[in-house]
């Protein structure tokens, strides 16, 4: 899935929250479709702060259409057991003993211990799993593993001894997803998607073995099953109804049979019945008819995803965890973005790359603003702000790709924002000035062009493998870097202003300013004392704000500036730094064309995976004062039917909970279909 992460594009949109001067108009803003006095944040914890986001124009969508969100959003929650056993074979397991510990024990809960076992639990249930969201390392216990086995005996429950030593020896199954090579990618990595004595060799070699090479349209291999060691040896365990996860998907099934029932039209319908048909067969060609019928079905207010999508989780890319997002358009918003996709041709004509890798015709690019009813899976609580769908690249080439922005999550991330990180990471005023009235739109615009126009530009060389395949684990970061220079050689164009979606380049600069401050220092926040960069993400904003700095160094393009015994980056000339983000897109469109893993690996590793260490110490000491959560994410609103004396739904009631422990432990009652081990 090609995923934007929030918390990376909108730095400087989350962390400041001011009134702005821009073209596009912000429908999210307008109070006929937001309630008045919402509280956006709700609690902070660890490094994680809570939020809530609202539903504009739900009251005002039909009672089909109101019952059409409600099932697609209860065929996600359907499904949220799956996102925790895929991340880790001990998730469900632990989190049951966690769960039943805050539900019975009647002990003292007013001590260190409690708070502690507490800010555990929340950090659990906010990853879906015992490791980091987004750094992948495993979660520490500020408590012992005696007050733990005390409060598991008090109340009935228990765990293996292999679930305990996982969350007590910090070095048993240390990362979630390991994507450094020379560690071992799959048995370095816990999540549960091989056997656990299964090494990499063996993974590319089953692989090898099933792929049809003579196919211009394969099938996406291993996009929906587990490998396990079988008695003839690597085999695949399928998530299917009559398979794994069998158990939860028959409850997916169920709700998205209802949902059938009240689809907006016969395209909406038809793409449906064929992903019930996907998931009772678990057929991968069955999941490329489902996803043309879905990338063809583009009429109607309401729209979801809903599968085993994002590969990010997979240390060799190949298995989707579990998400769900439903989906309500923003039409007006949506016109005004949708010159982007209008003009996909002239920006692919003119692009920086080499002619041989433009798309001579950019086909069905669907280009929407939304807000999100619900969310669920690897979506939920940490969710993207934009996402362009599907995956395979020839599905996108023959029929075409659909691209949303989260117009609620962004709307609802800005409200919630701190206070204090311009004034303490910009180099002057004018920085400062510039971000304030900018930064929105220049957030907005980026999202809209890395997706819209990012994912669909370029195409590979004839005969050469998918990245996954060629670039193996750098595809992930290469793909969001190739997309991040689309949206940043563009945003300085003075083409955007002649389509009317900015007045100025001011704009374009106060994305510049936001990106290489972040890529160069603000993110390092996220990271522990002497940690390398491993998120896919991080590591491709570092590596292209890195390369393009020590690029521009010859002619001061970029400036490293010490003021005060701080640490600031200045740009000195806008446009250079222009060309230079197309010199590197042009070279990074070649390294996927031609499946280069050895200039990959060299652009990633050498640019980045590595930090400044003192840089990281200075950050880290500046950031803390401000006491600002560097990762955020969001309690669900909650929809309520109101049914007649024959069952039938009468009426639902969009509301608001506050409450993230309540809504975990709701969600735990209401949505475990899944034994501990599966």
């Amino acid at each position: 899935m090609k995923k934007l992460i929030s918390l990376g594009i909108l730095c400087t949109l989350i962390i400041c929250s001011c009134s702005q001067t821009e073209t596009i108009k912000d429908t999210t803003n307008n109070t006929e479709k937001v309630k008045s006095n919402f509280n956006f944040q709700t609690e902070t914890f660890a490094d994680l702060k809570i939020l809530r986001y609202q539903v504009p124009g739900f009251e005002k969508l039909s009672r089909q259409q109101q019952k059409l969100v409600y099932y697609l959003s209860e065929a996600g929650y359907a499904g949220r057991d799956i996102i925790w056993d895929q991340n880790y074979r001990h998730n469900l397991s632990i989190r049951r003993a966690l769960e039943k510990i805050i539900n019975e024990w009647d002990g003292n809960r007013n001590t260190l211990n409690w708070d502690n076992f507490m800010t555990y639990t929340k950090r659990v249930w906010f990853s879906n799993g015992i490791h980091h969201h987004y750094s992948m390392d495993k979660f520490t216990p500020e408590f012992s593993e005696y007050y733990f086995t005390g409060l598991m005996k008090a109340v009935g429950a228990s765990l293996n001894d292999e679930a305990l030593k996982a969350m007590f020896d910090p070095t048993f199954d240390a990362k979630k997803v390991n994507l450094d090579p020379s560690k071992g990618l799959v048995l370095g990595s816990a999540v549960n998607f091989y056997d656990p004595d299964i090494n990499e060799s063996e993974v590319d070699a089953y692989f090898t073995s099933i792929k049809d090479s003579e196919t211009n349209e394969p099938v996406s291999y291993g996009i929906n099953s587990k490998l396990i060691r079988g008695k003839e040896g690597i085999e695949e365990k399928v998530y299917k109804l009559k398979g794994m996860y069998g158990e939860a998907i028959a409850e997916i099934i169920g709700w998205l049979e209802k949902a059938i029932s009240v689809a907006e039209n016969q395209a909406q319908a038809y793409a449906l019945k064929l992903l019930v048909e996907y998931y009772k067969t678990g057929d991968l060609k069955t999941w490329d008819a489902y996803n043309i019928a879905w990338v063809n079905a583009t009429k109607g207010d309401i729209d979801y995803i809903n599968s085993f999508i994002e590969v990010y989780n997979d240390p060799k890319g190949y298995t989707g965890s579990f998400e769900s997002i439903v989906e309500i358009t923003d039409f007006e918003a949506s016109a005004q973005m949708k010159v982007l996709s209008d003009n996909a041709q002239w920006f692919e004509d003119n692009s920086s790359i080499m002619e041989e890798h433009k798309k001579k015709k950019i086909t069905g690019i669907s280009y929407k603003v939304i807000s999100v009813a619900s969310e669920s899976g690897d979506a939920s609580p940490s969710t993207p702000i934009g996402v362009n769908l599907p995956n395979a690249n020839w599905i996108r080439a023959n029929h075409g790709s659909k691209s949303v922005s989260i117009g609620n999550i962004v709307y609802a991330y800005a409200q919630a924002g701190g206070k204090g990180m311009l004034e303490e990471f910009c180099h002057d005023n004018e920085e400062i000035e510039r971000a304030k009235t900018h930064s929105k739109l220049a957030g907005k615009l980026h999202t809209a062009l890395h997706e819209v126009l990012g994912h669909a530009s370029g195409q590979l060389n004839p005969g050469v493998g998918t990245p996954k395949e060629t670039v193996k684990s750098y595809a992930s970061t290469l793909e969001e870097g190739r997309a991040d220079l689309v949206a940043l050689y563009y945003i300085m164009d003075e083409k955007l202003i002649e389509l009317g979606l900015m007045e100025s380049l001011e704009t374009g600069k106060a994305e510049y300013d936001s990106y290489i401050r972040n890529g160069l220092m603000v993110q390092m926040q996220r990271l522990e004392p002497g940690a390398d960069v491993e998120e896919s993400h991080m590591r491709n904003r570092q590596w292209v704000s890195a390369w393009a700095f020590e690029r521009g160094m010859e002619e001061n393009v970029i400036s490293k500036v010490m003021k005060d015994g701080k640490t600031y980056f200045e740009i000195n000339d806008y446009k250079k730094l222009q060309s230079i983000f197309g010199e590197l897109l042009r070279e990074v469109q070649r390294i996927k064309s031609a499946g280069d893993y050895e200039a990959c690996q060299a652009l990633v590793e050498g640019y980045g995976v590595k930090v400044d260490q003192n840089l990281h110490k200075e950050v880290l000491a500046r950031v803390k004062k401000l006491n600002i959560a560097p990762y955020g994410g969001f309690i669900n609103p909650k929809m309520v039917p109101t049914k007649d004396n024959t069952g039938q739904i009468v009426s639902i009631e969009m509301t608001y909970p506050d409450d993230f422990t309540a809504q975990m432990l709701d969600y735990a009652k209401r949505y475990s279909f899944l034994p501990d081990y599966n």
